[in-house]
């Protein structure tokens, strides 16, 4: 669509990374007010979200580092370029996802609240980021002659040129958004800890696995070509969100 949204002289502000940071900073401003209706102080936020970013950037590039290691093994240090592209959003996820609920835990800040309160803010910001990834043409659909379909034109995309694709970017963000919503009303009806946490991770992985059928860009294959590696992640936090759900559900009735 519009890769760059500022070009001077062989100087680019690239759009994606532009709204990938509007994203990040809308998720922290959310997540800071939920935090302080629950009692959590704005710095403690601050420092997680700090370190859910830097886990995001480490996990999403070792899984692609992992599913092409054949390319890295023969240039080592293309490993660090990370501004060339290569990251792989499920492994940021998982990453993300682990390392909010240790420090949660270790800062005593209480792990269930805390990622109850975080949750609605990621999706914000996963919402306005997944914008980013249609400017940019990454993540792009299969070719289609759907109404919706979108055509890229722009040299620097980085989807196929002039064939009508599905915008699987921006199912991603409509369906995020969505997941927002429901999250944000949810949020002051649940019963116990970690039910809004839960219910984002289904929610999302439900969504992926949706959004996935109608994905045309490579992102690794498992089981001979029988899914895909987003699709697999997903399936295993799908799981993982229904037995904490059950888990978390038993302790709170038999207090």
């Amino acid at each position: 669509m519009h890769p760059d949204l500022i070009r001077f002289n062989g100087f680019a502000i690239h759009t994606y990374g532009v709204l990938v940071a509007a994203g990040f900073l809308a998720g922290v401003a959310f997540s800071i007010r939920e935090g302080r209706l629950a009692g959590i102080p704005k710095q403690q936020i601050l420092d997680l979200c700090f370190y859910l970013l830097l886990a995001a950037i480490i996990g999403s590039r070792l899984l692609y580092v992992i599913l092409y290691l054949d390319e890295y093994l023969e240039s080592p240090l293309a490993i660090f370029a990370i501004w060339k592209g290569g990251l792989v959003f499920s492994g940021g996820l998982i990453a993300a996802l682990v390392t909010g609920l240790v420090l949660a835990g270790r800062w005593k800040m209480g792990m269930w609240r805390t990622a109850d309160v975080m949750a609605p803010g990621i999706a914000l910001g996963q919402a306005i980021g997944r914008i980013g990834c249609f400017f940019a043409g990454c993540c792009y659909g299969d070719p289609t002659d759907a109404f919706c379909a979108v055509t890229f034109t722009d040299p620097d995309s980085l989807a196929p040129l002039f064939t009508p694709l599905h915008p699987t970017q921006l199912y991603s963000s409509g369906a995020l958004l969505l997941i927002f919503l429901i999250l944000w009303a949810f949020r002051n009806h649940t019963k116990w800890q970690g039910q809004v946490f839960c219910l984002y991770v289904f929610l999302h992985s439900s969504a992926r696995l949706i959004i996935e059928e109608f994905r045309g860009d490579a992102r690794g294959e498992v089981f001979g070509g029988a899914m895909t590696v987003t699709q697999l992640v997903a399936m295993i936090l799908l799981a993982a969100s229904i037995i904490a759900w059950i888990v978390l559900k038993r302790k709170h009735s038999t207090q």
